[in-house]
Protein backbone atom coordinates (compact mmCIF):
# COMPACT_ATOMS: atom_id res chain seq x y z
CA UNK A 1 0.00 0.00 0.00
CA UNK A 2 2.83 2.34 0.91
CA UNK A 3 4.48 1.77 -2.51
CA UNK A 4 1.20 2.46 -4.27
CA UNK A 5 0.75 5.75 -2.36
CA UNK A 6 4.27 6.83 -3.30
CA UNK A 7 3.63 5.92 -6.93
CA UNK A 8 0.30 7.79 -7.00
CA UNK A 9 1.92 10.80 -5.38
CA UNK A 10 4.64 10.87 -8.02
CA UNK A 11 2.07 10.67 -10.81
CA UNK A 12 0.12 13.55 -9.23
CA UNK A 13 3.25 15.70 -9.08
CA UNK A 14 3.98 15.02 -12.75
CA UNK A 15 0.44 16.00 -13.71
CA UNK A 16 0.64 19.22 -11.70
CA UNK A 17 3.94 20.16 -13.33
CA UNK A 18 2.49 19.37 -16.77
CA UNK A 19 -0.50 21.60 -16.12
CA UNK A 20 1.79 24.42 -15.02
CA UNK A 21 4.16 24.06 -17.95
CA UNK A 22 1.74 23.33 -20.80
CA UNK A 23 0.08 26.79 -20.91
CA UNK A 24 3.49 28.36 -21.45
CA UNK A 25 4.03 26.22 -24.52
CA UNK A 26 0.50 26.44 -25.85
CA UNK A 27 -0.35 30.01 -24.95
CA UNK A 28 3.01 31.75 -24.75
CA UNK A 29 3.91 34.80 -26.87
CA UNK A 30 4.85 32.83 -30.00
CA UNK A 31 1.68 30.75 -29.92
CA UNK A 32 -0.52 33.75 -29.11
CA UNK A 33 0.92 35.60 -32.10
CA UNK A 34 -0.48 32.89 -34.36
CA UNK A 35 -4.03 33.81 -33.38
CA UNK A 36 -3.75 37.58 -33.10
CA UNK A 37 -4.51 40.01 -35.91
CA UNK A 38 -2.42 42.44 -37.92
CA UNK A 39 -3.55 46.06 -37.58
CA UNK A 40 -3.45 48.19 -40.73
CA UNK A 41 -3.86 51.97 -41.07
CA UNK A 42 -3.64 54.25 -44.12
CA UNK A 43 -2.34 57.79 -43.72
CA UNK A 44 -2.69 58.97 -47.32
CA UNK A 45 -1.01 58.25 -50.69
CA UNK A 46 1.14 55.12 -50.23
CA UNK A 47 1.75 55.46 -46.51
CA UNK A 48 0.49 52.38 -44.67
CA UNK A 49 1.29 51.41 -41.11
CA UNK A 50 1.15 47.77 -40.00
CA UNK A 51 1.23 46.76 -36.35
CA UNK A 52 2.09 43.07 -36.05
CA UNK A 53 0.56 40.59 -33.59
CA UNK A 54 3.54 41.12 -31.26
CA UNK A 55 3.52 44.91 -31.60
CA UNK A 56 6.16 45.43 -34.30
CA UNK A 57 5.48 48.50 -36.45
CA UNK A 58 6.20 48.47 -40.20
CA UNK A 59 5.74 51.52 -42.44
CA UNK A 60 5.55 51.76 -46.21
CA UNK A 61 6.38 54.98 -48.07
CA UNK A 62 5.95 57.45 -45.18
CA UNK A 63 5.14 60.42 -47.42
CA UNK A 64 4.02 63.21 -45.05
CA UNK A 65 5.81 66.47 -45.88
CA UNK A 66 4.43 67.96 -49.13
CA UNK A 67 1.59 65.43 -49.10
CA UNK A 68 -1.69 67.39 -49.09
CA UNK A 69 -3.60 64.33 -47.86
CA UNK A 70 -1.23 63.39 -45.03
CA UNK A 71 -3.25 62.38 -41.97
CA UNK A 72 -0.36 62.57 -39.49
CA UNK A 73 2.67 64.73 -38.78
CA UNK A 74 6.24 63.42 -38.75
CA UNK A 75 6.56 64.01 -35.01
CA UNK A 76 3.44 61.92 -34.40
CA UNK A 77 5.21 58.79 -35.64
CA UNK A 78 6.72 57.90 -32.28
CA UNK A 79 7.38 54.21 -32.97
CA UNK A 80 8.58 52.39 -36.05
CA UNK A 81 10.64 49.21 -36.34
CA UNK A 82 10.92 48.79 -40.12
CA UNK A 83 10.42 51.24 -42.98
CA UNK A 84 10.03 49.66 -46.41
CA UNK A 85 11.06 51.95 -49.28
CA UNK A 86 10.68 50.37 -52.74
CA UNK A 87 12.42 52.95 -54.93
CA UNK A 88 14.14 56.33 -55.07
CA UNK A 89 11.21 58.56 -55.99
CA UNK A 90 10.51 61.38 -53.56
CA UNK A 91 6.96 60.33 -52.74
CA UNK A 92 8.13 56.78 -51.98
CA UNK A 93 11.00 57.95 -49.77
CA UNK A 94 8.84 60.57 -48.10
CA UNK A 95 10.03 61.31 -44.56
CA UNK A 96 11.95 58.09 -44.11
CA UNK A 97 15.17 59.86 -43.07
CA UNK A 98 13.53 61.90 -40.31
CA UNK A 99 11.47 58.99 -39.00
CA UNK A 100 14.45 56.62 -39.01
CA UNK A 101 16.51 59.14 -37.05
CA UNK A 102 13.68 59.83 -34.59
CA UNK A 103 12.68 56.23 -33.91
CA UNK A 104 15.74 54.12 -34.69
CA UNK A 105 13.73 52.19 -37.30
CA UNK A 106 15.61 50.00 -39.76
CA UNK A 107 15.19 50.97 -43.41
CA UNK A 108 14.77 48.21 -46.01
CA UNK A 109 15.53 49.44 -49.53
CA UNK A 110 17.39 48.55 -52.72
CA UNK A 111 21.17 48.74 -52.45
CA UNK A 112 21.93 52.11 -54.07
CA UNK A 113 19.03 53.78 -52.29
CA UNK A 114 20.38 52.45 -49.01
CA UNK A 115 23.69 54.16 -49.72
CA UNK A 116 21.82 57.45 -50.24
CA UNK A 117 20.04 57.02 -46.90
CA UNK A 118 23.41 56.64 -45.17
CA UNK A 119 24.65 59.80 -46.91
CA UNK A 120 21.66 61.64 -45.43
CA UNK A 121 22.58 60.66 -41.90
CA UNK A 122 20.70 57.42 -41.29
CA UNK A 123 23.14 55.24 -39.31
CA UNK A 124 24.68 52.46 -41.36
CA UNK A 125 23.47 49.86 -38.86
CA UNK A 126 19.86 50.91 -39.52
CA UNK A 127 20.05 50.52 -43.31
CA UNK A 128 19.29 47.02 -44.59
CA UNK A 129 20.11 46.87 -48.29
CA UNK A 130 18.01 44.28 -50.10
CA UNK A 131 17.66 43.93 -53.87
CA UNK A 132 14.91 41.89 -55.58
CA UNK A 133 15.37 38.21 -54.77
CA UNK A 134 16.49 38.95 -51.23
CA UNK A 135 14.68 38.56 -47.94
CA UNK A 136 14.78 39.78 -44.37
CA UNK A 137 13.88 37.39 -41.54
CA UNK A 138 13.39 39.54 -38.47
CA UNK A 139 11.61 39.06 -35.14
CA UNK A 140 9.21 36.44 -36.50
CA UNK A 141 8.42 38.51 -39.61
CA UNK A 142 9.68 37.73 -43.12
CA UNK A 143 10.01 40.46 -45.74
CA UNK A 144 10.68 39.17 -49.25
CA UNK A 145 11.91 41.68 -51.81
CA UNK A 146 10.56 41.21 -55.33
CA UNK A 147 10.97 43.10 -58.58
CA UNK A 148 9.00 46.09 -59.79
CA UNK A 149 8.46 47.59 -63.24
CA UNK A 150 9.09 51.20 -62.31
CA UNK A 151 11.77 53.89 -62.13
CA UNK A 152 13.93 54.80 -59.17
CA UNK A 153 15.46 58.22 -58.62
CA UNK A 154 14.88 61.91 -59.27
CA UNK A 155 16.30 61.92 -62.78
CA UNK A 156 17.96 65.24 -61.99
CA UNK A 157 21.59 66.22 -62.32
CA UNK A 158 22.41 65.94 -58.62
CA UNK A 159 21.21 64.25 -55.46
CA UNK A 160 18.92 66.30 -53.24
CA UNK A 161 17.44 65.99 -49.77
CA UNK A 162 14.31 64.58 -51.39
CA UNK A 163 15.70 61.86 -53.67
CA UNK A 164 18.92 60.54 -55.22
CA UNK A 165 19.75 60.81 -58.91
CA UNK A 166 19.46 57.03 -59.10
CA UNK A 167 18.07 54.75 -56.42
CA UNK A 168 18.94 51.35 -57.86
CA UNK A 169 16.42 48.70 -58.85
CA UNK A 170 12.79 49.37 -58.04
CA UNK A 171 11.26 46.79 -55.70
CA UNK A 172 8.11 45.43 -54.13
CA UNK A 173 7.62 43.61 -50.83
CA UNK A 174 5.90 40.45 -49.63
CA UNK A 175 5.44 40.77 -45.87
CA UNK A 176 4.56 37.69 -43.80
CA UNK A 177 3.66 38.41 -40.19
CA UNK A 178 3.94 36.24 -37.10
CA UNK A 179 0.38 34.92 -37.56
CA UNK A 180 1.15 33.78 -41.13
CA UNK A 181 -0.87 36.55 -42.80
CA UNK A 182 0.94 37.80 -45.92
CA UNK A 183 0.42 41.10 -47.74
CA UNK A 184 1.88 42.07 -51.11
CA UNK A 185 2.94 45.70 -51.48
CA UNK A 186 4.15 45.96 -55.10
CA UNK A 187 5.54 49.46 -54.82
CA UNK A 188 4.63 51.39 -57.96
CA UNK A 189 4.95 48.45 -60.32
CA UNK A 190 2.98 48.07 -63.50
CA UNK A 191 1.50 44.63 -64.11
CA UNK A 192 4.20 42.11 -64.94
CA UNK A 193 4.06 38.38 -65.58
CA UNK A 194 6.45 37.94 -62.67
CA UNK A 195 3.53 38.69 -60.34
CA UNK A 196 2.11 35.27 -61.22
CA UNK A 197 5.35 33.66 -60.02
CA UNK A 198 5.31 35.60 -56.75
CA UNK A 199 1.61 34.94 -56.23
CA UNK A 200 2.13 31.21 -56.58
CA UNK A 201 5.33 31.21 -54.52
CA UNK A 202 4.24 33.33 -51.56
CA UNK A 203 0.43 33.16 -51.76
CA UNK A 204 -0.40 36.56 -50.27
CA UNK A 205 -3.67 36.99 -48.41
CA UNK A 206 -3.92 40.68 -49.35
CA UNK A 207 -2.61 42.99 -52.06
CA UNK A 208 -2.17 46.75 -51.87
CA UNK A 209 -2.43 47.54 -55.57
CA UNK A 210 -1.13 50.62 -57.39
CA UNK A 211 -3.88 53.11 -58.32
CA UNK A 212 -1.99 56.18 -59.52
CA UNK A 213 -3.66 59.17 -61.15
CA UNK A 214 -2.52 58.09 -64.63
CA UNK A 215 -3.10 54.39 -64.05
CA UNK A 216 -4.82 52.17 -66.59
CA UNK A 217 -7.65 50.20 -64.93
CA UNK A 218 -6.99 47.17 -67.13
CA UNK A 219 -3.34 47.14 -66.00
CA UNK A 220 -4.52 47.25 -62.39
CA UNK A 221 -6.94 44.41 -63.06
CA UNK A 222 -4.26 42.32 -64.72
CA UNK A 223 -1.91 42.85 -61.77
CA UNK A 224 -4.54 41.51 -59.40
CA UNK A 225 -5.38 38.62 -61.72
CA UNK A 226 -1.72 37.63 -61.97
CA UNK A 227 -1.35 37.53 -58.19
CA UNK A 228 -4.25 35.05 -58.00
CA UNK A 229 -2.26 32.57 -60.11
CA UNK A 230 -1.91 29.39 -58.07
CA UNK A 231 -2.99 31.44 -55.06
CA UNK A 232 -6.40 30.77 -53.52
CA UNK A 233 -5.49 32.90 -50.48
CA UNK A 234 -5.99 36.36 -51.98
CA UNK A 235 -9.08 37.66 -50.19
CA UNK A 236 -8.45 41.39 -49.64
CA UNK A 237 -7.49 44.29 -51.90
CA UNK A 238 -6.60 47.88 -51.00
CA UNK A 239 -5.36 50.73 -53.25
CA UNK A 240 -2.37 53.00 -52.82
CA UNK A 241 -0.74 55.97 -54.58
CA UNK A 242 -4.01 57.88 -54.82
CA UNK A 243 -5.54 61.10 -53.56
CA UNK A 244 -8.47 61.15 -51.16
CA UNK A 245 -10.35 63.05 -53.86
CA UNK A 246 -8.98 61.78 -57.18
CA UNK A 247 -8.40 64.40 -59.88
CA UNK A 248 -10.51 64.28 -63.05
CA UNK A 249 -9.61 61.28 -65.20
CA UNK A 250 -7.83 59.37 -62.42
CA UNK A 251 -8.98 55.78 -61.83
CA UNK A 252 -11.18 55.22 -58.81
CA UNK A 253 -11.98 52.22 -56.68
CA UNK A 254 -15.28 52.00 -58.58
CA UNK A 255 -13.35 51.81 -61.86
CA UNK A 256 -11.14 49.04 -60.53
CA UNK A 257 -14.16 47.21 -59.16
CA UNK A 258 -15.85 47.33 -62.56
CA UNK A 259 -12.70 46.07 -64.29
CA UNK A 260 -12.26 43.17 -61.87
CA UNK A 261 -15.92 42.23 -62.24
CA UNK A 262 -15.50 42.13 -66.01
CA UNK A 263 -12.61 39.70 -65.47
CA UNK A 264 -14.67 37.50 -63.17
CA UNK A 265 -12.62 38.46 -60.10
CA UNK A 266 -14.88 38.91 -57.07
CA UNK A 267 -12.27 39.74 -54.42
CA UNK A 268 -13.58 42.65 -52.32
CA UNK A 269 -11.78 46.00 -52.34
CA UNK A 270 -11.42 48.01 -49.16
CA UNK A 271 -11.41 51.73 -49.94
CA UNK A 272 -9.43 52.85 -46.90
CA UNK A 273 -10.36 55.81 -44.75
CA UNK A 274 -7.39 57.70 -43.36
CA UNK A 275 -6.46 56.71 -39.79
CA UNK A 276 -9.20 54.08 -39.60
CA UNK A 277 -8.04 50.75 -38.21
CA UNK A 278 -8.45 47.55 -40.23
CA UNK A 279 -7.70 44.13 -38.73
CA UNK A 280 -6.51 41.03 -40.60
CA UNK A 281 -5.92 37.44 -39.52
CA UNK A 282 -4.82 34.34 -41.36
Amino acid sequence: MRSFQLFAGSILKVLIVALLVTPIGLFGPAAQAQTREVKLEWFGWSFYRFTSPTGKVILTNPFITRNPDAAVKVEEIAKADLILVPNGHGDEIGDTVAIAKNTGAKVVSPFELGTWFVSKGVPEAQVLRRNPGSRLVWEGITVRVVGSVHGSGSGRGADSDVAPIYGGAAAGFMITFENGWTVYFPGSSAATQDMALWGEAYKPDAMIFLMSSTGEPRDIGMAVKLVTTGNPNLKALLPHHHRVTPPPGAPTVADVRAMLDSMGIRIPITDPVRKQVYMFAK
